[in-house]
């Protein structure tokens, strides 16, 4: 009753806030086991703590276009929740963003930083800011006046923002430049994602993307099997999806379908040469909305405004695009194209109702994006650490600590789901296990 009267309270409260309500439900839900084998959670009224931010920020961001014309956009920050250190998550410059979608992306985010085991907190930020056709110019000024609003409340061991869709490693520049102006310091552990010249990481754009390939493995090891041969739909081929193309061929898999806006590509041969990664590298930093270039450029199939969910000539598919791409009639027909691994990477790609009938078709092995795709904000995490210790690591010192750290989550979600009777269960798991650190945290820091 505790849980549910809980979510009830929220949405009343947030009735307005779908995205958000769907991941504070989808979370407590699969922690209940071990939220009832701890009764003083609710007397120290927990659930409804770790459900509310402790910081919303929100501001207005005025900038000036290329004609001269002043515009208005909305800034936000959310410091969800510091227990376990350092406010930590992306900035996302989308039209599309409102309070709610970062809302539930700093409660994510929260659960997601506790598995990769490393010292940081959840939070979120953005603007509803669209990059794609703006120059140089413009998103260098509307970066410039979304950091002037938001540097007083960031710092290295306060909160440590980075990139997220629409700011990538050219706005993490722009932005890191007007904090370096104002606070007059080389703080360069305030921002993760920067150019390799002022303190970057190596593999940062491909983390996301290969740390959900590692995870795979293990997914498919536990099954006694591998990825040699397997053919991959990934939706989506921005940096994840590239760099779940890039780690899959190099392991002997390889990406058959891959999506746009526009659309979706089958490759029979799949993206898995070096000629086909480089032109989607391409492709995704000088055309994001249209996949078709790929099918005109090496001659295969490309399908207007649909999506491949469903297609039967895969083995995995791996949701790396968007939250809610993948709704209640995708997912049954997903169910009887007969894939055996459905394994999420975008944030919460998959509607509430559509991941719990995938959860119970048999089967079916599920695994969420909060675990899958750790990897991202775990190498930005060594990239905090490298800029604090004045350090540079190899491409494969940093590659060799993502795949481990990989490694331990799966292992920590499967050790969570059997520990409490739940059996392969990864998608309970992982929420089990990310719960309980942060919830263990908050309770020995006391009621505040």
């Amino acid at each position: 009753m505790y849980i549910e009267n809980t979510i009830d309270q929220l949405k009343l409260k947030y009735e307005n806030e779908p995205e958000f309500l769907q991941a504070v439900e989808e979370v407590f839900h699969a922690a209940e086991p071990l939220i009832k084998a701890h009764p003083e959670y609710e007397k120290a009224d927990l659930l409804m703590r770790m459900a509310e931010p402790e910081r919303m920020i929100r501001f207005k961001v005025v900038w000036t276009d290329d004609k001269g014309k002043v515009r208005t956009n909305v800034g936000y920050r959310c410091q969800f929740n510091g227990a376990i250190g350092p406010y930590k998550g992306g900035l996302r410059f989308q039209k599309n963003v409102n309070e709610s979608i970062i809302k539930f992306l700093g409660f994510e985010q929260t659960f997601k930083n506790a598995l990769t085991g490393l010292p940081i907190g959840g939070g979120k930020g953005g603007a509803d800011f669209d990059p794609s056709g703006k120059s140089d110019g413009e998103i260098m000024r509307f970066c410039q006046s979304y950091m002037s609003a938001l540097y007083r409340y960031i710092g290295p061991d306060r909160d440590v923002p980075a990139g997220d869709m629409g700011v990538g490693k050219r706005e993490i520049g722009y932005l890191f430049g007007q904090y370096r102006r104002l606070k007059g310091n080389f703080e360069n552990g305030v921002l993760t994602g920067k150019g390799l010249s002022y303190g970057g990481s190596l593999i940062r754009p491909e983390a996301t993307g290969y740390g959900a390939v590692y995870y795979l493995c293990e997914v498919l090891k536990h099954e006694n099997d591998t990825i040699e041969g397997k053919r991959i739909g990934v939706s989506g081929y921005g940096n994840v999806a590239w760099g779940i193309m890039k780690k899959a061929a190099e392991l002997g898999g390889k990406v058959t379908y891959f999506s746009g806006p526009d659309g979706y590509i089958h490759d029979e041969d799949g993206v898995d040469t070096p000629e086909k990664i480089a032109f989607i590298e391409k492709m995704r930093r000088e055309d994001p909305m249209h996949c078709e270039p790929y099918a005109k450029k090496f001659g295969c199939r490309f399908v207007a405004g649909e999506k491949f969910w469903g297609v039967r000539d895969v083995d995995i598919l791996m949701p790396a695009a968007v939250q809610n791409d993948v709704d209640l009639e995708h997912a049954e027909k997903i169910a009887a194209s007969g894939v055996k691994y459905y394994i999420e990477v975008a944030n919460m790609p998959t509607v509430y109702e559509a991941l719990e009938y995938l959860r119970k078709c048999r089967g079916i092995i599920v695994a969420p994006s909060k675990a899958v795709n750790a990897g991202g904000v775990g190498v930005s995490a060594l990239e905090m650490s490298q800029n604090a210790e004045r350090l540079s690591w190899s491409e494969e010192e940093i590659d060799g600590r993502l795949k481990q750290m990989m490694v331990k989550i799966y292992e920590a979600s499967v050790k969570a789901a059997e520990e409490y009777g739940l059996g392969y269960d990864l998608v309970a798991g992982a929420n089990i296990a990310g719960f309980k650190k942060v919830a263990e945290a908050m309770m020995e820091e006391g009621i505040f």
